[in-house]
């Protein structure tokens, strides 16, 4: 089996049970980990449940898929990470609830000169983290949150840098 998100997404959507999820899972795959999430089948609730209820009944049944699958899930995390040597991680989405069951936590050396240690060490200071590997996490998921737009076109720019590459001699 060959490497490429493709692949991998193609090979956890053949290995996967047909009655776990309700469409095809999301499969992120970077240099570390592969993220399988899947979304499962909607409680039936009431027409009156309010919002509170939906998600306390989405939860528990994440929860009560989780349990269920918990076997066949490391199985099938034990075969992909051979395959492709990277950690698999697992998740389930129901509603609008998302539960990442595993994932993996990669340290990521860096140089950081004295200024961003600064800001680091104030978000520490300041108890919005708790550690400088924290809060450089933090600077990470806001910066992703507010350049998501960005972000997206730069990774489909990579994708085809990937192909052009793949396609030369």
């Amino acid at each position: 089996m060959t490497n490429t998100e493709g692949s991998i997404r193609g090979w956890v959507t053949g290995r996967v049970p047909s009655d776990w999820f309700v469409e095809p899972p999301d499969v992120a795959v970077d240099k570390d980990e592969i993220l399988v999430v899947g979304s499962i089948v909607e409680p039936d609730l009431a027409p009156d449940a309010d919002d509170a209820e939906r998600a306390a009944a989405a939860l528990g049944r994440i929860s009560a898929f989780r349990e269920r699958t918990r076997g066949q899930r490391i199985q099938i995390a034990r075969e992909l990470a051979h395959r492709a040597e990277r950690t698999v991680s697992w998740g389930a989405a129901c509603g609008d609830q998302r539960v990442l069951f595993t994932t993996a936590s990669v340290p990521v050396m860096t140089r950081l000169r004295m200024p961003e240690r600064q800001t680091l060490d104030t978000l520490v200071d300041a108890g919005v983290a708790r550690s400088r590997s924290d809060a450089l996490a933090w600077c990470v998921r806001l910066v992703a949150t507010n350049s998501e737009d960005w972000l997206a076109d730069l990774r489909e720019a990579l994708t085809a840098v990937e192909k052009v590459r793949a396609a030369g001699p």
